[in-house]
């Protein structure tokens, strides 16, 4: 293949096509966070949701919530990460943290953590949960967080000030 060259001592006029380079950043961010701890199983988790309030400032229109469903603010291709932190005073074989696609109806990544004590303290684990989600229609193209766990008695960890269950929401380019 040719090789092309401008020399620009010359001067160029005209317009340069934008078709085969990549314009602007990031247009959509986002960030939302479990505000308290909760027991047990979560499908999905669908209460004590805020938007980061702490370190971030949402780019763009930003993603609604609803009972835990979240809504993409325009279609595209984004990278969505789904991170929890979970303790136990007691042995847990699997907690699994699920991000789903589809109103639930797909599951785009899920991640396992176990929980194993030699004292009576609680002991804790981390998952996250990562993928890159094809956004067609935000209508039915929702997101969701479940967490799934041997035990009722573990708690999943929540904080208004600090990123203990959180969702991360970028979007990459359009679709």
């Amino acid at each position: 293949m040719a090789q092309t060259f401008l020399n620009l001592a010359q001067g160029v006029t005209g317009t340069l096509s934008t078709s085969n380079y990549v314009q602007g950043g990031i247009t959509e961010a986002d960030q939302w966070r479990v505000t308290s701890n909760f027991s047990g199983q979560a499908n999905p988790i669908t209460s004590n949701w805020e938007r980061n309030d702490q370190t971030f400032d949402k780019i763009g229109t930003g993603w609604s919530q609803s009972s835990g469903v979240f809504t993409a603010p325009s279609t595209g291709i984004y990278y969505i990460e789904f991170t929890t932190t979970v303790n136990h005073n007691a042995d847990e074989r699997y907690i699994e943290a699920i991000l789903q696609g589809d109103n639930g109806s797909v599951t785009l990544a899920s991640s396992y953590g176990s929980i194993a004590i030699d004292e009576s303290s609680a002991t804790y684990a981390h998952m996250t949960s990562k993928a890159i989600y094809d956004i067609t229609n935000t209508s039915s193209n929702s997101i969701r967080c479940r967490i799934s766990r041997e035990h009722s008695g573990g708690v999943t960890d929540g904080h208004s000030d600090k990123n203990y269950t959180y969702v991360t929401m970028l979007k990459l380019g359009d679709t």
